[in-house]
């Protein structure tokens, strides 16, 4: 009897055991496999967006954490203590906690944060003449990312 118990312990025991976490194989792919032109260094990102608000573009960058693991939000590393607010388009992607640390390719659209000026377009209003086309970033407010595909490096 007390056989039977012990043998039934451990088979209770085995799926927990067998649970620990497995490193991340190389080429793993999170929404849509990146592909089709070369990527971007994320540190150079914002050098290459020169005055563009929005670029759809692949970067290579390593992450810094995984914010929220379900629906897929993160941050790359920017450079220069810079850091990339990224997330998924598709809300259904679920980042595992273990990429932290990892090297990435990561396609989407990247997009800069900019201050409206004066706040006329909570009026409706729209700027004419010089100040048209010039957009104001906030040093404060870095890049952010949304993503469609990701692939382990």
């Amino acid at each position: 009897m007390k056989n039977l118990l012990l043998m039934i312990a451990l088979c209770a025991c085995l799926p927990v055991i067998a649970q620990q976490k497995a490193a991340l194989p190389h080429g793993t792919v999170y929404g849509v496999k990146p592909g089709g032109s070369a990527p971007i260094a994320a540190e150079n990102l914002e050098t290459y967006m020169d005055k563009k608000t929005r670029i759809s573009t692949i970067i290579k960058g390593r992450i810094i954490r995984v914010t929220k693991s379900k629906d897929g939000w993160f941050d790359i590393d920017g450079g220069k203590g810079k850091v990339i607010a990224a997330h998924f388009k598709n809300m259904g992607i679920n980042l595992p906690v273990g990429l932290k640390g990892k090297t990435v390719l990561v396609e989407g659209v990247a997009e800069k944060q900019f201050i409206a000026d004066d706040l006329q377009h909570f009026a409706g209003d729209t700027v004419k003449g010089k100040k048209q086309h010039t957009v104001k970033t906030n040093p404060k407010h870095g890049l952010t990312f949304e993503a469609t595909g990701l692939m382990v490096e």
